[in-house]
């Protein structure tokens, strides 16, 4: 079982950049994906995007393809997202969640996983975009 702390929300404006990261804790961290998911007030938890255990695949929602990326660094057991051309509807919770398992390594196809295939969650981190 992994331990993950987010840090680097806050408030920016619209057209704005974050940087999140999560610090995980536990032996499995550097075979396991890596997932950012994010919930805003009133709706479901969404998948933002994913990174493979080996950071060679990465996956994104179409909502925020081309504006973020994700990076991993297995000898410091981080994982960031980085976040670009930030609009208002990407106010939300942000979490950082893990898999468990290696299997994006060798997924093939489109990716948008549900919230219960990620076993492990951080607590979360508040993202607010102002207009």
């Amino acid at each position: 079982q992994l331990q993950l702390v987010e840090s680097g929300g806050g408030l920016v404006q619209a057209g704005g950049s974050l940087r999140l990261s999560c610090a995980a804790s536990g032996r499995t961290f550097s075979s396991s994906a890596m997932g950012w998911f994010r919930q805003a007030p009133g709706k479901e938890r969404k998948f933002v995007g994913a990174i493979s255990w080996s950071g060679g695949r990465v996956y994104f929602a179409d909502f925020v393809k081309g504006r973020f990326t994700i990076s991993r660094d297995n000898t410091k057991n981080t994982v960031s997202l980085q976040m670009n051309s930030l609009k208002p509807e990407d106010t939300a919770v942000y979490y950082c969640a893990a898999d468990g398992t290696n299997r994006l390594e060798s997924y093939s196809g489109s990716y948008y996983p549900m919230p219960s295939e990620y076993s492990d969650w951080g607590q979360g981190t508040q993202v607010t975009v102002s207009s």
